[in-house]
C-alpha cells in the first residue's frame, strides 16, 4: 500500500494532475449507487407522507429523510473529488474536502445510532415505563397551561410535530450529532491551519479522526447487534404474526449493521485508504486503493442505507378514528367490591400491549 501525503495527484505519471483512472471509476460507480439510493429514500418519504398525512414526522420518515439526505451529500463528495482534483481547488485540500468526507459518514452514524435508541427504549421499557408515564404526564400539563388548543403555535406543533416523541435517549443522540460536527469542525481548521509553517500535520490529523471514527462504528456495530438479539429473544417469547414478521427485521438488520461496521471499520483502521488524500508509487498501488475504497463506502454506507429502506418499504396504516360508543349495561346490585390487580401483573401486560403495538423498526 502506498504512503500517504498531501495530494491526490500522484507520482506515478502527470495525468494532467487527476485522479488515476481506476479511483475514477470506483467513485463514480459509489456516486450513481448513492444517488439511487436517495432518490429511492426521498420517492419513498413522499409516498408515505401522501399515504397518511394526519400523522407529522413519524419514525419511518425520520429514518427516510436521514438516509436520502446522507446519501446526498456522498454524492456530492465523489463528484466533488474527481472535479477538485482536476481543477486543484487549494480549499479542497486544506479542509473543504474533509467537511464532506465527514458529514454524511456523521449523518449516517447518527441514524443507527436513533435505531439503537428505539431498540433500547423497547428493551429496558418495562423498568423505564412508570417513570416515562409520569413524564408523559407533566408533560400533558405543561402543554396545556402555556397554550390552548385553539391557539396557532399549538396548531403548528400538532401538524408538524405530532409523530415524534423524543425521549431521553433520542435527545442524548442529538447531542451526540451535534458534538459530532463540533469536533469534524474542529479538525477542519487544524488541517486548514497545518498547511502553513508550522508543526500541525495535516496528514496525521485526518488519520486520526478516521481511526477515532472508526473505532465508534466498530463499537455502534456490536450494540446494534447485542440489543437486537436481545430484542429478538423478547419478541419471540410473544405469539404474534406481526411481531413475528418485526422480530426477523430486527435480526436482520442486526446482523448486517454487526457485518457491515466491523468489515468497514476493521478496513479503515487496517489500510488508511478512506483517508482523503493519498500517493500512489505503481499501478498495483492503485488498483488496490480503488478496491478498497471501493469496498469501504459500499460495505459501510451503501448496503446499510439500502436495507434499512428496505425493512421500512412497507406502507404505514392509515389511522382509524373509532366513534365513543354508549354503554347501556346498567349494574344493579353489586354483590362484593373489586378486587385491585396486582401492579406486577398490570405492569407485563402494559408492557405486552406496548411491544405489540410499537414496531421495533
Amino acid at each position: 500500500m502506498g504512503r500517504y501525503g498531501l495530494s491526490h495527484a500522484t507520482a506515478h505519471g502527470d495525468g494532467g494532475g487527476c485522479l488515476p483512472l481506476p479511483i475514477i471509476a470506483a467513485e463514480t460507480a459509489l456516486a450513481v449507487i448513492d444517488a439511487a439510493i436517495a432518490a429511492a429514500a426521498f420517492v419513498q418519504l413522499a409516498r408515505i407522507h401522501r399515504h397518511n398525512q394526519q400523522h407529522g414526522w413519524t419514525r419511518q420518515k425520520i429514518f427516510h429523510f436521514m438516509i436520502g439526505l446522507c446519501n446526498i451529500v456522498f454524492l456530492v463528495y465523489f463528484i466533488s473529488t474527481i472535479i477538485a482534483t482536476c481543477e486543484r481547488w487549494v480549499c479542497w485540500v486544506h479542509g473543504c474536502g474533509f467537511v464532506l468526507m465527514a458529514s454524511p459518514q456523521i449523518l449516517l452514524l447518527a441514524s443507527f445510532l436513533l435505531l439503537l435508541s428505539f431498540w433500547v427504549d423497547l428493551c429496558h421499557q418495562t423498568n423505564d415505563e412508570d417513570e416515562d408515564d409520569l413524564r408523559s404526564h407533566h408533560e400533558a400539563l405543561l402543554d396545556k397551561t402555556k397554550t390552548k388548543p385553539g391557539t396557532r403555535p399549538a396548531i403548528i406543533r400538532r401538524k408538524c410535530f405530532s409523530g415524534i416523541q423524543l425521549g431521553s435517549r433520542q435527545k442524548f443522540v442529538i447531542l451526540v450529532l451535534v458534538l459530532s460536527f463540533a469536533v469534524m469542525l474542529t479538525f477542519a481548521i487544524l488541517i486548514w491551519l497545518g498547511r502553513g509553517e508550522n508543526p500541525i500535520d495535516s496528514a496525521v490529523l485526518k488519520k486520526v479522526y478516521l481511526d477515532v471514527f472508526s473505532v465508534v462504528v466498530l463499537v455502534l456495530g456490536g450494540a446494534l447487534a447485542c440489543y437486537g438479539a436481545l430484542l429478538f429473544s423478547k419478541m419471540s417469547k410473544v405469539r404474534s404474526e406481526t411481531v413475528s414478521s418485526e422480530k426477523w427485521k430486527v435480526a436482520s438488520l442486526a446482523a448486517v449493521s454487526l457485518i457491515c461496521f466491523s468489515s468497514s471499520a476493521i478496513l479503515a483502521l487496517v489500510t488508511n485508504v478512506p483517508v482523503l488524500l493519498y500517493w500512489y508509487s505503481t499501478d498495483a498501488d492503485i488498483i488496490n486503493n480503488a478496491i478498497i475504497l471501493f469496498l469501504y463506502y459500499l460495505i459501510g454506507s451503501s448496503v446499510p442505507s439500502g436495507f434499512v429502506l428496505w425493512v421500512m418499504r412497507d406502507m404505514p396504516q392509515r389511522p382509524i378514528v373509532e366513534r365513543p360508543t354508549q354503554s347501556r349495561v346498567v349494574t344493579l346490585f353489586r354483590d362484593r367490591p373489586p378486587t385491585p390487580q396486582d401492579p406486577q401483573w398490570r405492569t407485563a401486560v402494559t408492557s405486552s400491549n406496548k411491544a405489540l403495538k410499537s414496531s421495533p423498526i
